[in-house]
């Protein structure tokens, strides 16, 4: 497993993601170096989003999490083996 994603993957992630939640704050992490040696996660990256907006009021933990997930579908069915989601209304 290479040891970090390449910043212009971490770029795209956050163009979809302010894009789709409009984020008062948005923290994206790779932790990618923390799981080396997962076969089943060789050349994919794990990554951590901790995102606050408005746009999760009134929402449960799941729907947040949805809606972060379909703005990186993409992602997640490519480069990205594992994400850490922390989606808070402000």
């Amino acid at each position: 497993m290479p040891a970090s994603a390449p910043p212009e993957l971490l770029d795209t992630i956050r163009s979809k993601l302010e894009a789709a939640l409009e984020p008062e704050s948005l923290e994206i992490t790779d932790d990618s170096a923390r799981h080396a040696g997962h076969r089943e996660a060789a050349g994919r990256f794990h990554l951590k989003v901790v995102a606050v907006a408005r746009r999760f009021e009134g929402l449960s933990a799941i729907q947040r999490h949805r809606l972060v997930y379909e703005a990186l579908a993409e992602e997640l069915s490519g480069p990205v083996h594992a994400l850490n989601v922390d989606a808070r209304a402000p």
